[in-house]
């Protein structure tokens, strides 16, 4: 005979067993930091402003960057030296990685997180990678002449499963499709500028623009045009001005995009260009104090932050959108290198490289919340960007 009281408090403990052994875990309040020198990941929790572990021997990680999955438990790691990295946040541990170049320069996921796609310098092209296990779906070698690969730049993600990214030696910028990921469509646009050198696509995924680093001027696609066309914008920002030596590259990404304006960096100029996203002519620029290389918007809009190239890449600069003038400067540390914001923007957390820390500041009274140490730290990436266009 069963004895039924015994069963039930049988099940009960085994139950409760199983959910000790498996607690679950969100993600939403995380994110990675990028220890360049020691080619690791530390773990951040934006709630508890404090680091949760690192994850050591993921190789070279100068410039690398990292997207999410949809359900923010997975970090994919694109290395400097082509390895593509599956790192499980909760666990951290890597549970996939393969080398897929020889030199690579970013990457990107799909608009249903099926697909992971890399950016290559060293050979020039894009590799489309399964997300489950990376096995590789596609190879697009960015061969622009016979036998003459360009390095890609740019990539972003788009609705309908397709990717953009530009072609720094061969000024193309190329759309490809991949609804049908083993027999990709692949769009053309040729004579965009001289040297695209990065690009952002905007929050709504309609209009591509590729910052041109050989000439003055961008280049800028309407997505949904019904026969998409390059489309030059600003033409001779520089206005006829002697070119300045450009210490870093400034990098452009759908955070600059606040209400209708667009706050972009200038090439080598001590300004901030303002955008009107309607018409795309410049409406401002406003003075900075070097020469900018991010340019990001909270995500309420209210303010645009900006850090800097050598020399002034110690300082940081606040610009009010209602005002357009800079209302706050600071120096959070040596060699400042990225900036993030926590998804709803009460905080911006900020490397500083040559001070191995990382700073929490309030955005509202820019008191500084909290201090992390971190070994180089360069960019910092929140789980919060599994859910944006362009990121």
């Amino acid at each position: 005979m069963i004895n039924t009281p015994k069963l039930w408090a049988g099940l009960a403990t085994l139950l409760l067993a199983a959910c000790a052994q498996t607690p679950i875990q969100g993600t939403g309040d995380l994110g990675l930091v990028v220890e360049r020198a020691s080619g690791s990941l530390q773990l951040l929790n934006t709630s508890t402003r404090s680091a949760l572990g690192r994850v050591q021997g993921l190789g070279d990680l100068s410039h690398a960057s990292l997207v999410y999955s949809r359900d923010g438990a997975y970090a994919y790691v694109f290395g400097r030296d082509g390895a593509l990295s599956k790192l499980h946040l909760p666990s951290q541990r890597v549970v996939a990685r393969v080398q897929q170049s020889g030199n690579s320069i970013g990457g990107a996921i799909s608009q249903d997180g099926r697909w992971v796609v890399a950016q290559n310098y060293q050979p020039g092209g894009i590799k489309v990678f399964d997300a489950q296990d990376l096995s590789l779906v596609a190879d697009i070698p960015a061969e622009y002449a016979p036998g003459k690969l360009s390095r890609v730049v740019g990539l972003a993600d788009l609705p309908g499963q397709r990717f953009i990214f530009s072609l720094f030696d061969a000024d193309e910028i190329w759309l490809a499709d991949l609804s049908q990921p083993r027999a990709p469509r692949i769009s053309k646009f040729s004579h965009v500028g001289h040297q695209p050198y990065d690009a952002l696509v905007t929050p709504d995924g309609r209009h591509y623009i590729a910052g041109l680093f050989g000439e003055d001027g961008l280049a800028m696609i309407d997505l949904w045009a019904a026969e998409p066309k390059v489309q030059r914008i600003l033409p001779g920002y520089g206005r006829g001005q002697q070119p300045l030596p450009v210490f870093k590259m400034p990098h452009l990404r759908g955070w600059a995009v606040a209400g209708r304006l667009a706050y972009l960096p200038a090439i080598g100029r001590h300004e901030v260009l303002v955008v009107d996203t309607q018409s795309w002519a410049e409406v401002a620029r406003i003075p900075v104090a070097g020469q900018p290389v991010f340019v990001m918007a909270q995500p309420d809009g209210r303010q645009v932050w900006v850090n800097f190239a050598v020399p002034d890449y110690d300082q940081v600069q606040v610009i009010d959108t209602q005002s357009q003038r800079v209302v706050h400067a600071f120096k959070p540390g040596k060699a400042v290198l990225h900036m993030e914001f926590t998804p709803r923007g009460e905080a911006v957390w900020i490397s500083a490289r040559d001070s191995d820390q990382i700073s929490v500041i309030d955005t509202r009274s820019f008191a500084t919340l909290a201090t992390l140490p971190a070994q180089a730290p360069s960019g910092i990436f929140f789980t919060s960007r599994a859910q944006r266009i362009g990121l």
